[in-house]
């Protein structure tokens, strides 16, 4: 197995409309902050306001290294159409050398 300890990456979620999932995709790669941006149609049930709501909504899954988080952060409030959305990063705690060597070659500035 070629795996290697991972804590230099992470993997950044957030869930919002079709237009603005596109937006924050785009942005983020073309500016060198997310080596990858999956885009996966989802319907979120919750709270807000005191009322359950239920949306269809996109998550995007953005692949980061864990230096570039506050400024992926601040990309997506800018570019985010949600009063509060969510923005939620998980370490990556292992994964594929190949891999990992893309991401920091993909966000190399």
């Amino acid at each position: 197995m070629n795996a290697v300890k991972a804590v230099d990456y992470a993997v950044v979620l957030t869930a919002c409309g079709a237009a603005t999932a596109g937006r924050i995709a785009e942005t983020l790669v073309s500016e060198r902050l997310a080596a990858c941006v999956q885009k996966l149609p989802i319907e979120s049930t919750y709270r807000w306001k005191g009322e359950i709501e239920t949306a269809q909504e996109v998550l995007l899954l953005i692949k980061i290294r864990n230096a570039d988080y506050a400024t992926v952060e601040e990309r997506i409030l800018t570019l985010h159409d949600y009063e509060t959305p969510e923005i939620v990063a998980l370490p990556v705690a292992a994964g594929f050398a190949g891999y990992l060597s893309w991401i920091d070659e993909a966000v190399r500035r």
